[in-house]
């Protein structure tokens, strides 16, 4: 090559010499990705420049190049986008002519090309009637002919954009979800298309458009790489295929990630996925503030505003500890320390999603640069709140991807790095392997009501595939990694134990279901073996269809929901021998029966609270986790719905609750039976409330002076809580009771809420029954609750009056 065809010029201007000089750049190793672009850009510009100049121009046109030939970005099969500009004083057949010799030449070559003929009026018009026409002129660049007429509709169409970006705006964030919606998503896709998927190439260019709106930016860290990475493989892509094709075809990925000296195909997919991933969050961010200050500009102003006052602050709505809702996100509270409370994190993400809401970028980017490692062994909060998160369902997807934004959920969980932007080779998955594992537990979320332990259903269906990171066989390799994970957010032996048995086999079910005889003994005792109880089973089965419905619409059917039903019928008859009677009610500690003697000595309720506290690090200070808070009182109707309500009122969250009931010597007085709670509370927000105004609150709620109920209900019409999740229905069962159980089990599975236990307990008191024990748990956002009760004689409920209390409270929480 001459070195004025290595500057980018030719010394023919003619077809044949621009096409040698072409492909001789393109066939260069040593200029790929922006340089050669930019340099094929160049001897594109000097060959219409000569091909101009060649057609004796009239005074008062000019050749422009718009879209991305405008950006001086050409790939090596990119469409030639030009605008032959003209100011309507020459002869039209001039320009006319004009144009003939400048498309023909192009054509000739066999090169693609987008034409117009304009006056700057048209070109506004046709730009103010077409938002495609206005967004290419957005990037429009002279290439020859008068300037200053350039610069004039450059100014111009600029000027309309940012005038018209209230109605533009909006209307070109509908063609970007209606073309994510065609198309997919680009970080998920096995043969995605670089430029008109969800997170690619069209997204980057909306995101410049919103930025010349000067209505709002896109967030700047790591976009141009990102973008920089989606134009080179689709270089790479044109040179291999040889065609103009923006779909990366699995027949073309290996040879395109040799070109870019890449490994293999999946490692090519995972920069894919990992630039795709910064994009759409970008855009994501970006539409969510052009819509915040649409809002505020349509918003009518204030009273206080009209009245001179200043501009009006955005409410602040508290969701949690150090976590408000602010302009439709949830933000950090102006109190909230991250730097003191590693639990934060997971806190506001959990809150976030329970809500609805997206989790602002500052906030993440501000806990991401600030926050406290967690402790390992996490505490006991932290894995509440993980299990909260993923129990929020579809919310919890956008929130998570919000921290893997900023690399909180490998800090997190680094075990997730093995996974994270891995693609699955297998055409029946729709997702990577990560986005799978966050789908199943949203999948999950929806059958929480069918386990007993949520929690450990939530965090299985998060680590399944985790071994798919991994040499070998990917449950193998999973079940060794899942006990480390689940050891290391806190779960105990045993928890960890069932976590890891379900991601050993999480495909135990199907496979067995689909392949085996189930009329054969030998595989349902294979398979009763495996699982080991009823309680693994029914998390295995919740696993297995959760699992499926997020693989995509081909791996579950009617046909095998109801082969694996049928299957683990079998398998629970023959382990129902084995499940264990209900655990009955642990003797008093000392401090509870002292409190109970107190409370029969004096006929009133007595309170102690008590700070809980984790270990602490090597050299650092115990972390609080919350309040146990001790109520002893003599039995009386309403005790249940009388504490729930009083701890509502206050805000206080239970986390657990134990309600027994003592009998005491006789010799204490008349009245032998005090009931004593047993509550682990931790404050929604703000600080925690004195045990006196608990007190005085709750002798009020039992005497009937304080109307609980009433209260509540004025607060939640005051205030109502947004809630983001639409949550399974409350479930009401009647538990399996052997021959000698002095009393009805009523488990009841809901999704918490504040006044969640108060409404149980009032509906247990409308059934006319008595609460002899109660054993509550609160996993994640999953209540998990189990009540003794009698009739008023003391006596077990006759099995079709069971039945019916459990309906009524069912009822009654659904109706709520």
């Amino acid at each position: 090559m001459t070195s004025t065809e290595a500057n980018g010029t030719t010394e023919d201007s003619g077809p044949s010499g621009y096409a040698a000089a072409r492909l001789r750049l393109l066939q260069q190793e040593t200029r790929p990705g922006p340089p050669r672009r930019a340099a094929l850009a160049r001897l594109t510009d000097d060959w219409l420049t000569a091909l101009y100049a060649d057609a004796s121009p009239p005074r008062g046109t000019a050749l422009v190049a718009v879209g991305g030939y405008g950006r001086g970005e050409l790939s090596p099969r990119s469409d030639l986008d030009l605008l032959l500009l003209h100011d309507g004083s020459a002869d039209p057949a001039a320009v006319a002519a004009l144009a003939d010799r400048l498309w023909y030449p192009v054509w000739d070559l066999g090169l693609a090309l987008d034409h117009s003929v304009r006056t700057p009026g048209e070109a506004r018009r046709t730009a103010g009637d077409d938002l495609k026409a206005h967004l290419g002129l957005l990037d429009a660049r002279p290439v020859a002919g008068d300037l200053g007429l350039v610069a004039a509709l450059r100014t111009a169409v600029l000027a309309d954009w940012r005038n018209r970006a209230p109605g533009r705006l909006p209307e070109l964030h509908r063609l970007c979800q209606e073309r994510a919606e065609r198309q997919g998503e680009l970080p998920h896709l096995l043969e995605p298309d670089l430029k008109e998927a969800r997170g690619g190439l069209r997204d980057a260019t909306a995101l410049r458009a919103v930025a010349a709106s000067w209505l709002a930016d896109a967030p700047r860290e790591g976009l141009a790489e990102a973008r920089r990475t989606l134009l080179d493989v689709r270089d790479a892509l044109h040179l291999a295929t040889g065609r103009a094709t923006d779909r990366l075809a699995l027949q073309e990925q290996d040879q395109v990630a040799r070109a870019l000296g890449l490994r293999d195909a999946d490692a090519l997919l995972r920069e894919v996925y990992e630039a795709a991933r910064t994009i759409a969050y970008a855009s994501d961010v970006t539409w969510r503030e052009v819509h915040r200050v649409l809002r505020a500009r349509s918003a009518r102003p204030r009273l206080r505003t009209l009245l001179g006052g200043g501009r009006p602050q955005p409410e602040r709505t508290p969701l949690a500890e150090g976590v408000v809702e602010m302009d439709g996100e949830a933000v950090l509270a102006r109190t909230a320390r991250p730097e003191r409370d590693p639990v934060l994190p997971l806190r506001a993400a959990a809150a976030a999603a329970q809500a609805g809401l997206p989790l602002s970028r500052h906030a993440v980017r501000h806990l991401a640069t600030t926050a406290r490692p967690l402790p390992v062994p996490w505490p006991a909060e932290a894995r509440e709140q993980l299990v909260t998160l993923l129990g929020a369902g579809e919310p919890a997807v956008a929130v998570w991807e919000a921290l893997e934004a900023e690399g909180l959920v490998t800090r997190l969980i680094p075990d997730w790095e093995r996974v994270r932007c891995r693609p699955q080779r297998n055409p029946v998955h729709t997702w990577t392997v990560d986005r799978h594992l966050v789908e199943t537990a949203v999948r999950a979320a929806s059958l929480t009501r069918r386990v007993g332990r949520p929690d450990l259903l939530l965090v299985a269906a998060l680590l399944h595939d985790i071994g798919k990171g991994g040499p070998g066989d990917h449950s193998a390799t999973g079940e060794a990694v899942a006990r480390d994970v689940a050891a290391r957010i806190g779960f105990d032996q045993a928890d960890t134990a069932v976590i890891a048995t379900l991601v050993r086999h999480h495909l135990l079910l199907v496979e067995t279901a689909t392949r085996r005889d189930l009329d054969d003994p030998a595989t349902v005792e294979f398979v009763a073996r495996t699982v080991g109880g009823v309680p693994t089973l029914e998390l295995l089965h919740a696993l297995t269809e959760a699992d499926a419905l997020a693989t995509g619409p081909a791996a579950w059917s009617s046909w095998r929901a109801s082969l694996v039903t049928d299957l683990v019928k079998r398998v629970a008859a023959a382990l129902a021998g084995d499940v264990p009677p209900a655990p009955e009610p642990a003797a008093p500690g000392a401090q509870e029966e002292r409190l109970a003697v107190e409370a029969l000595r004096t006929g009133e309720p007595v309170l102690a609270l008590h700070a809980q506290q984790e270990a602490a690090e090597e050299g650092g200070e115990p972390e609080p986790v919350g309040v146990e808070l001790l109520i002893a009182l003599p039995d009386q109707p309403g005790v249940l719905p009388a504490v729930a309500g009083v701890l509502a009122l206050h805000r206080l969250t239970v986390r657990s609750a134990d309600l027994r009931a003592i009998e005491l010597p006789t010799e204490l007085g008349p009245a032998g039976t005090v009931l004593v709670l047993n509550w682990r509370v931790a404050a929604e927000y703000g600080s925690l409330p004195q045990a006196g105004r608990l007190r005085a609150d709750l002798v009020r709620a039992l005497d009937g002076s304080l109307d609980v109920a009433a209260r509540l209900a004025e607060r939640d019409a005051a205030h109502p809580r947004r809630r983001g999740v639409q949550a399974p229905p409350p479930r009401v069962t009647v538990a399996p009771a052997d021959s000698a159980a002095r009393a009805t089990v009523l488990e009841v599975r809901a999704q918490d809420a504040p006044g969640l236990l108060h409404r149980i307990g009032r509906a247990l008191e409308g059934a006319e029954v008595r609460v002899r024990s109660a054993h509550v748990s609160t996993l994640g956002a999953n209540a998990v609750d189990a009540f003794y009760v009698t009739d008023l004689k003391g006596a077990p409920l006759p099995p079709q009056e069971a039945l019916g209390t459990a309906g009524e409270v069912e009822r009654a929480l659904s109706g709520s």
